[in-house]
């Protein structure tokens, strides 16, 4: 006799205890594998989580062979590079006025998905 009976087993809050464990990461710069550059200052960052919000990233880290690379951005002002960053880790991020022009061509470049109502065309 075969048993069929199937169990679903459930993380209750998954989503909120991996946004967590990336940020946690990010923050300890444990397995950091991509410095982002602008402005003569850097940041380090995961490809995966890069390339899971941005197709931009996603292409560019996929026919990149370098173990760690460093992607330096012309034109991008290291504040938006690090509010984008901030907004792809936790979801969510606190821009000045004066900053949020500036912020949402940054994410319109770099096609962070959440950001750009053309991210959000692609996906419907």
């Amino acid at each position: 006799m075969v048993d069929t009976q199937h169990f679903c087993l459930r993380w209750n809050n998954y989503q909120s205890s991996i946004t967590s464990a990336f940020e946690n990461l990010r923050d300890d710069e444990d397995f950091v594998d991509v410095t982002l550059a602008c402005d003569g200052r850097s940041l380090k960052a995961h490809r995966v989580v890069l390339s899971a919000c941005s197709p931009y990233f996603r292409e560019l880290l996929k026919s990149t062979p370098c173990k760690h690379p460093v992607i330096v951005l012309q034109d991008v002002a290291f504040t938006d590079l690090h509010a984008l960053v901030e907004f792809i880790y936790h979801g969510e991020v606190n821009v000045h006025q004066r900053s949020l022009s500036s912020f949402l061509k940054t994410a319109e470049v770099l096609r962070v998905s959440g950001l750009t109502q053309k991210q959000a065309e692609e996906t419907h």
